[in-house]
């Protein structure tokens, strides 16, 4: 039986946790009005939070839904500040008893980690491969279906009960899982802070599968996309089969895309296309970017959007661009813009 944790919730409900969690809550959400009405009676708003916990008595709060369609259509749930108190409060506490249970290669929302080092990783494993095999490496690039909506919360309850055995701190995630419309038992808000710490808990075994039951070093996995770079195309099937079983022992589905490929078409991973020599941006960001600053322009010229939006966008296109080799295709995607500045528009009021 592994060890678990208990003794957490003194800690999750002291004041000095809620203060650090309102803050936590807070960044890059300063003229944000709920957080601001928060912050006017911040003290009380913390005491009555803590008193809530103390008595057991919390409840969430209602959500906003709102529909996202970059980089993927997506159903955002986002939860009301002060609920994203309480989650910053759980986390801040929790999360890094389970970073000591997860593996290396997991590189979504952790600290040091991200979608750069996930496509770095990536490129190291390949041409460690192909040194190590040849050219007869096989890329298996896998994904799960409707990842967020299908995690089943008995099966996440019996995950995070392999860690924490705390029942104060067991009632409050189960309270959590309970709200935001997913009453039924199944689906997490996708825009609430603890989502992202439980979705990694949840496939925390099938990356322990991977990497310690099956031996697979060039195992890598962001989010609920994972890439293995495996000798050849019937260990690449194998492999895929016997991961399948373990995503299926989770309550969930491989995405029906998911597929074996030799090395030399490179790899769709995280927003780019990964060979051992270089890194391309992925085509439909491009067509994406193109058709977005098109639209952008006309909005810039009717004075619709400002210079400084206009610039914020290019410069998080550049910081996209800037991990791979995509010099000539930046100069066409932005040459129209390039006018811009010399053209003053009509700016909104």
């Amino acid at each position: 039986m592994p060890k678990t944790t208990n003794g957490l919730w003194g800690q999750i409900i002291t004041f000095e946790n809620l203060y650090a969690a309102y803050k936590g809550a807070s960044k890059a959400k300063r003229y944000r009005i709920d957080r601001m009405r928060y912050a006017l009676n911040l003290e009380e708003n913390l005491v009555n939070l803590q008193n809530h916990l103390i008595w057991k008595s919390w409840e969430p709060g209602p959500q906003r839904e709102f529909l996202v369609r970059e980089p993927k259509r997506r159903l955002i749930q986002a939860p009301p500040f002060q609920d994203r108190v309480l989650h910053h409060a759980l986390t801040r506490v929790i999360e890094p008893i389970f970073e000591t249970k997860f593996i290396h290669d997991s590189y979504a929302c952790r600290k040091n980690k991200g979608t750069q080092r996930a496509v770095m990783r990536t490129q190291h494993f390949i041409r460690v491969a192909r040194r190590k095999w040849g050219d007869g490496v096989y890329v298996l690039q896998a994904d799960i279906s409707r990842y967020f909506a299908s995690i089943r919360h008995d099966v996440l309850m019996t995950e995070i009960r392999r860690v924490i055995s705390d029942k104060e701190v067991i009632w409050l995630i189960e309270q959590i899982l309970g709200g935001y419309g997913h009453e039924d038992g199944v689906g997490l808000p996708v825009g609430a802070q603890t989502s992202q710490l439980e979705a990694n808990i949840m496939l925390n075994r099938l990356d322990h599968a991977a990497k310690d039951d099956m031996g697979l070093k060039y195992y890598v996995r962001y989010m609920d996309d994972f890439v293995v770079i495996l000798p050849n195309k019937a260990t690449a099937q194998r492999v895929m089969r016997e991961l399948g079983e373990v995503v299926n022992s989770l309550g969930l589905s491989l995405n029906p895309k998911t597929a074996a490929h030799p090395w030399q078409r490179g790899v769709d991973f995280c927003g780019y296309r990964i060979w051992p020599t270089h890194i391309l941006p992925r085509k439909r960001n491009i067509k994406r970017a193109r058709r977005d600053f098109k639209k952008l322009k006309r909005d810039y010229q009717n004075g619709k959007v400002s210079l400084a939006r206009v610039r914020e966008r290019v410069m998080s296109f550049l910081a996209y661009a800037k991990h791979c080799h995509a010099r000539t295709t930046v100069e066409r995607v932005l040459g129209d813009l390039i006018l811009v500045a010399e053209h003053p528009a009509p700016h909104p009021g």
